[in-house]
């Protein structure tokens, strides 16, 4: 859904420019965060649909960012996604656990990131037109 809105945490400037250009190509809105406190304050001005989080940040982790965000009403419906190098089993139990509602493992693949950005919009869209 072109034209949503997508916070990327990721405290890697090459894969944040990496997703930034290659989800901006589709025509989403993209904002950058490098840390939970980046995050936190861009999420209040910002107001994205969907977060892809990383789950290594420094200092406060992606678990606990996305277990703050999910217990608190105002940003309880963003639809967040884990992007992190975390593939090992047990490892996406993890994030869901946290509050995470979906999981894509780094390195990215170019070609398949914005088709399963796009399902994973669709799939969380509001029905039948509730607001």
């Amino acid at each position: 859904m072109p034209g949503e809105r997508i916070l990327v945490v990721e405290d890697n400037e090459a894969n944040l420019r990496l997703v930034t250009y290659l989800l901006e190509a589709k025509g989403y809105e993209i904002r950058g965060a490098g840390d939970a406190q980046q995050a936190l304050q861009m999420v209040e001005s910002f107001r994205p649909r969907m977060i892809l989080m990383d789950l290594q940040l420094p200092g406060i982790d992606g678990y606990e960012l996305t277990r703050r965000l999910k217990s608190n009403p105002a940003t309880r419906e963003v639809v967040i996604i884990a992007l992190t190098a975390f593939a090992m089993r047990g490892d996406e139990d993890k994030a869901r656990a946290a509050g995470c509602d979906g999981y894509i493992t780094k390195p990215i693949d170019t070609r398949a990131l914005p088709g399963k950005i796009a399902e994973l919009l669709a799939a969380s869209a509001p029905s039948n037109g509730a607001a």
